[in-house]
């Protein structure tokens, strides 16, 4: 017999058949914003008894609430790699076991990390827009160069580390601040994020959301970076203080932000759509074909291991 698992996130029909071959599927993602989780009350209170396994995301999560539901429930999954609205020690305590899909999209994410950041550094959605209007180059300032600059990493995670491969090809000086240092990478350690603001060229957020990091980017942060700045946010909304951005930007505290994730998400962030030198993507840094597949399966292969009693695969 098939264990009941409740997945409360958009799965494509492809990924939710591959589910289903392996669990008895309760389809229930909540619509719209994660506040709205009347889909997924509805088929908790009418499987309760049956649901053990459960898949969610980092922005959804599950509440205390919910997991109180859920008398049978065994383990939780995240879909990627975050997990930040997932109370997990609560689920520990619980006799719960949670996990992630650490490692499915970190190509994925840095892939996107590195072409927002050379989009904004080039200024090519500008451009696009400006030869549809007839402009030609002589009538434009000239973009900087992207190779041979610094760059900073507020974390140094794996995706950070993905993200680092990258820029060496472009011979950029990697500069780095997390919560964990990382001297075997070989990249220098900055004690606060002030301090590599100051020394970078362009930053680069990759470090988990949650409290700890709630507005770490804020106007201060803004005007260590400096006038030629670039920030780019592929992390979480709440690690950037949207009212501080659109100051800075308005200003010319710094000179470009291109973000995959905001605050207000999945409604556009407002205040900084009237700039050109913003480039906004709606949270698919990790989403790809490969990726998205990849975490499915991931999900797939603990829930599996744990019903065999055995280790999961990337436990939280």
């Amino acid at each position: 017999m098939k264990s009941y698992a409740l997945v409360m996130v958009f799965l494509t029909e492809a990924h939710r058949e591959l589910v289903a071959q392996n669990f008895e599927l309760i389809y229930a993602p909540n619509e719209g914003t994660s506040a709205d989780r009347s889909n997924s009350a509805a088929h908790i209170a009418a499987h309760a008894d049956k649901i053990r396994i459960v898949l969610t995301n980092g922005a959804t999560g599950i509440t205390t609430d919910e997991i109180n539901a859920l008398p049978k429930l065994e383990i939780l999954c995240t879909l990627g790699v975050g997990y930040e609205t997932v109370p997990v020690e609560y689920l520990k305590q619980r006799g719960i076991r949670v996990c992630n899909a650490a490692g499915t999209n970190e190509d994925c994410v840095a892939d996107h990390a590195m072409g927002l950041l050379l989009s904004a550094i080039r200024g090519i959605p500008a451009l696009n827009n400006a030869v549809r209007k007839g402009v030609w180059r002589d009538a434009i300032p000239r973009p900087p160069n992207v190779s041979n600059k610094r760059l900073g990493l507020l974390g140094m995670g794996g995706i950070a580390k993905k993200i680092a491969k990258r820029a060496l090809a472009f011979d950029m000086q990697i500069g780095y601040y997390s919560r964990t240092r990382r001297d075997e990478t070989g990249f220098e350690f900055f004690p606060d994020l002030l301090s590599l603001a100051t020394w970078c060229d362009f930053l680069v957020v990759a470090a988990p959301g949650g409290k700890e990091t709630f507005h770490i980017i804020n106007a201060a942060v803004l005007k260590a970076l400096g006038p030629q700045g670039v920030l780019v946010n592929i992390a979480r909304g709440s690690l950037v203080n949207t009212e501080a951005l659109a100051t800075a930007l308005q200003n010319n505290v710094i000179a470009a932000a291109a973000l995959d994730v905001y605050e207000s998400e999945p409604k556009p962030p407002l205040a900084l759509l009237e700039f050109e030198n913003a480039i906004i993507t709606p949270h698919v840094a990790g989403l790809s074909p490969e990726a998205m597949l990849a975490s499915v399966e991931c999900f797939i292969d603990n829930a599996n291991l744990h019903i065999a009693g055995k280790p999961l695969r990337t436990p939280l």
